[in-house]
């Protein structure tokens, strides 16, 4: 293994993607069994996502998910990538985060986005338009108040005032500079642009400030992984999610993750497979040989302390695979 991958820190990103023929509770219930196999494997976090409203995506609930992964491991740090905080009031955001703390010392992460509902009809059920989320530094930094109890209100946030919490940044465009602001860890993706990724790595550097939460830069990186015993069988791990995509760009939709076979099956316009076969590239897939050499590309490209693997497919027993042949490359 390369020096450069062997001082990087692996971490997992399950979204609770629903497959066809599976509800819903099901994948919940794979999210929880798979970070049991992360913390197995060694990973050094898993994280949740947040989401409303989309038919192919199960995790609503980023807190109360985190929970229920949390109780069911016992060392792996876990946490949310992300809660997004221009949906909930920081208060009550920082309640949640200082339950999970005091129940799971040592254990919680708190990931943060800016995005809103991903619809018109999401966002008004929410109560939030998409001007919410152009406050997000101000919301971000009253929520790191209530830790600190700081708020110019009065009122100490309880559990979480005096409680250590570590907040990241998932950083879309200007989010970049609201984490380096901030003086806090970044998470960016995804791995198909590297240009791009490269470009907003050195922007949050370059305007990074040291704060009581980091006091140098702290960079993840995320996108899709995926290992297997050949490079077909990788691809294979990633046409359910390409087609998922291309389907909702296509549709106006976002489905369930359909099995392999059946996307190879299917005839596409042409728009659909333009939309398909851009899904399936730049993401970093391959035998262990091929993702080692590629991993090693992107860390020495980024100087990233951190890879967040997001890889979502039907096939729960080749995605479990792809983890262990990754966990093999990390720790070999």
């Amino acid at each position: 293994m390369s020096s450069v991958i062997a001082s990087t820190r692996f971490s997992v990103l399950d979204r609770s993607r629903t497959r066809e023929g599976r509800t819903a509770p099901e994948a919940l219930r794979d999210t929880v069994a798979l970070a049991r196999v992360a913390e197995k494997l060694g990973f050094h976090r898993f994280w949740v996502s947040e989401h409303h409203g989309v038919p192919g995506v199960a995790g609503s609930a980023p807190t109360v998910l985190a929970a229920a992964v949390a109780g069911a491991t016992r060392t792996i740090r876990v946490g949310t990538g992300g809660v997004m905080l221009p949906n909930h009031r920081p208060l009550v955001v920082a309640e949640q985060f200082g339950v999970l703390e005091s129940l799971f010392p040592g254990r919680i992460d708190m990931g943060l986005g800016r995005s809103v509902g991903f619809t018109g009809g999401v966002r008004k059920a929410l109560g939030r338009d998409k001007e919410d989320a152009e406050d997000f530094a101000g919301q971000l930094e009253e929520l790191l108040g209530w830790f600190r109890g700081t708020s110019p209100t009065g009122v100490h946030a309880r559990p979480p005032e005096g409680l250590t919490v570590p907040p990241f940044v998932l950083a879309m465009g200007e989010g970049a500079d609201i984490a380096a602001r901030a003086g806090l860890p970044m998470v960016i993706g995804d791995l198909r642009d590297r240009e791009r990724m490269r470009r907003g790595v050195d922007r949050y550097r370059e305007r990074f400030r040291p704060s009581p939460w980091a006091s140098e830069p702290y960079v993840v990186i995320s996108g899709t992984v995926a290992v297997a015993a050949t490079p077909e069988e990788a691809r294979r791990l990633l046409v359910p999610e390409a087609w998922s995509m291309a389907y909702s760009r296509t549709h106006g939709t976002f489905p369930p993750l359909p099995p392999a076979e059946r996307v190879e099956a299917l005839s596409l316009s042409g728009r659909e497979r333009e939309f398909y076969e851009r899904g399936l590239a730049g993401h970093v897939a391959g035998t262990e040989e091929q993702v080692a050499h590629e991993l090693e590309t992107v860390l020495k490209e980024t100087g990233a302390q951190e890879v967040l693997v997001t890889t979502s497919t039907y096939d729960r027993e080749a995605l479990v695979d792809s983890y262990r042949r990754l966990a093999r490359i990390v720790h070999s």
